[in-house]
């Protein structure tokens, strides 16, 4: 899993790696990939980490737990590898994005957001085949957390978008003083569609933050 991971996150996942939660997580995991369908594959687990190097790191969107179709999940939170079909999340997402900022993009592969400098993570990492959130009780909150507290104490400026009932329980780790958090619904339908997502504007006013303290902005 931790084959060609960025310097900048190297150290710390290693020290993730020594604790005694991971070295549970890691046996349930060995497990999982084992005797059932997994996702994202083993290499890409940490690819969010891989395309976001700490030192430029502007912005951390916070989801629940990868796409559970074949071939969806790339290791980026709400991110699909390039030329599959856009699972409904991302299709909400991208209607926002139009109605607030204009953009259309032609690719559900979000790579290109990651290389700007915003960490797509999730709260879990990784997920059986058809079966979402399968693998929220096996560890991975505390490496989120881990992850979280490590950027809110070594990072000044940074956007936190916390989307969904998963992420805003991570709202209590990050200091509002130092830090702009915005909440919303999950673009899901079902949250999405009961006026939970829809006019958040989260993209210009991450944006106008960014600006605001000098920092270049987001082109989404």
């Amino acid at each position: 899993m931790l084959e060609n991971l960025n310097e900048d996150w190297a150290g710390f996942l290693a020290h993730q790696l020594e604790q005694e939660y991971f070295q549970v997580l890691s046996k349930e995991l060995v497990l999982e990939y084992d005797q059932q369908v997994v996702f994202p594959e083993k290499k890409d687990v940490f690819n969010a980490f891989n395309n976001c190097p700490l030192s430029k790191l502007k912005v951390v969107l916070v989801g629940q737990d990868p796409y559970h179709g074949k071939g969806q999940a790339n290791g980026l939170s709400f991110s699909v590898t390039a030329g599959q079909k856009l699972p409904p999340s991302l299709k909400n997402i991208f209607k926002e994005l139009k109605s607030d900022a204009g953009a259309a993009p032609n690719s559900g592969d979000l790579n290109y957001w990651a290389n700007q400098g915003v960490l797509l993570l999730n709260t879990v990492l990784t997920v059986r085949e058809g079966v979402a959130n399968s693998h929220k009780n096996i560890g991975w909150q505390a490496f989120t957390k881990a992850v979280i507290q490590k950027i809110e104490t070594e990072k000044s400026g940074v956007v936190f978008l916390l989307w969904g009932g998963n992420a805003h329980k991570f709202e209590k780790l990050i200091d509002a003083e130092k830090h702009c958090i915005l909440k919303s619904g999950h673009p899901s339908p079902l949250s999405a569609n009961r006026g939970f997502w829809f006019g958040n504007k989260h993209f210009s006013l991450t944006n106008s933050y960014l600006k605001s303290i000098g920092k270049s902005e987001i082109k989404w």
